[in-house]
């Protein structure tokens, strides 16, 4: 946890540790709440169903939230091999099933390996992406069908970290823009058995890292400690 002062109003960089089923937008508004400050945004969503770093900038930092954004990040997590759903994780019930019995370890690390580089990735239909002018996901829970086009992206690294059963741990670097959910049904695709995510964290983001993220309990005690003191966090 980041323990030196802030000038919040000011300006500042706060690593955050999104709880899981909390939206993006719920931590900002409860920061925001918290520290009695008006001008803060965050650098990259983070969907209700993962967890991890979220960066949130206030004051004069919100004009480097572009720049934030813009880094690589890294995600650990578990895919769930021979099943699907529409949203390619836990936000939807399973729509098939496959045997999974026949795969291998080197199986799912050769898999893993052909998305290394530069791909085309399509975003999740259940995802903020606009179709029209309107939000997929709004379109998706609609029951409605909406054509949305892929993305170049760069997986960096992806490693498989363990394997149980058909739960598959994993480790991701990528670029921007890039959905660990669409990974999952493209990994399950290309094993022929399909896949969902079950868990996700967002370990690092550029140089900022989770271990040093904080909690909002843990912001508001700080704050408290802190007081008047407006000096400003050397890292920010």
């Amino acid at each position: 946890m980041q323990e030196a002062p802030y000038d919040f109003e000011a300006g500042a960089i706060l690593l955050m540790d999104k709880p899981l089923t909390w939206t993006s937008f719920d931590v900002v508004k409860k920061t925001k709440f918290a520290l009695r400050i008006k001008k803060i945004g965050h650098a990259g969503t983070l969907d209700p169903l993962a967890t991890g770093l979220l960066i949130l900038c206030t004051g004069k930092f919100t004009k480097r939230i572009e720049e934030i954004q813009a880094q690589e990040k890294e995600y650990t997590g578990t895919f769930v091999l021979g099943h699907t759903t529409p949203s390619f994780d836990l936000e939807t019930e399973i729509d098939s099933t496959a045997p999974t019995d026949h795969l291998t370890g080197d199986m799912l690390r050769e898999a893993a390996d052909s998305f290394l580089g530069e791909i085309d990735q399509t975003p999740p239909i259940y995802s903020a992406v606009k179709v029209n002018g309107e939000r997929a996901y709004s379109l998706a829970r609609r029951g409605e069908a909406a054509e949305i086009k892929s993305k170049r992206i760069t997986i960096k690294q992806f490693e498989i970290t363990s394997v149980e059963d058909n739960q598959v741990g994993f480790r991701v670097v990528c670029s921007k823009g890039t959905y660990i959910r669409s990974l999952a049904r493209d990994f399950g695709a290309k094993l022929g058995c399909g896949a969902y995510l079950s868990k996700l964290v967002r370990t690092r983001i550029g140089e900022y890292r989770l271990e040093d993220a904080m909690t909002l309990d843990q912001l508001q005690e700080l704050r408290e400690k802190q007081g008047t003191h407006h000096d400003r966090h050397p890292g920010a």
